[in-house]
């Protein structure tokens, strides 16, 4: 968000070197299917202009594989300006076929085997400027 304006959603920079990879792709490249890819409502700070939403994407593994990590923001979101609230953090979760529920690092290197997800939630952006009254 900034002076004037919201702050878009779902905006992902040094994604495999593009801006976001599509769901076909990463199905067309990798054993996996795409369980969920959307706008995580409500995750950009509250301000006079609201920060962009970050995304939420549920990935289901469908052959053994090495998954590597490298994400940002997952301590605390990105600070907003001008009197606007920081962004939520975000947040990677493995979730084991068995039901185990595992709460990943920000850097993680994890095997995952068939039927494992793994959930991605994205940070939101920050808000810009107090709330109006």
């Amino acid at each position: 968000a900034g002076e004037g304006f919201d702050g878009t959603a779902v905006v992902q920079t040094h994604m495999t070197n593009s801006r976001l990879t599509d769901p076909e792709v990463l199905e067309l490249r990798f054993p996996i299917r795409v369980d969920t890819h959307q706008i995580r409502k409500g995750s950009g700070g509250k301000g006079r202009w609201q920060g962009g939403d970050g995304a939420l994407r549920r990935l289901e593994f469908l052959e053994t594989m090495t998954v590597s990590l490298l994400t940002n923001g997952r301590t605390a979101g990105a600070f907003g300006l001008h009197g606007g609230h920081s962004g939520a953090p975000g947040v990677n979760r493995l979730k084991r076929k068995n039901g185990e529920v595992e709460v990943l690092g920000h850097l993680a290197e994890v095997q995952m085997e068939p039927g494992d997800r793994l959930e991605v939630e994205t940070p939101g952006g920050g808000g810009f400027g107090c709330e109006e009254s």
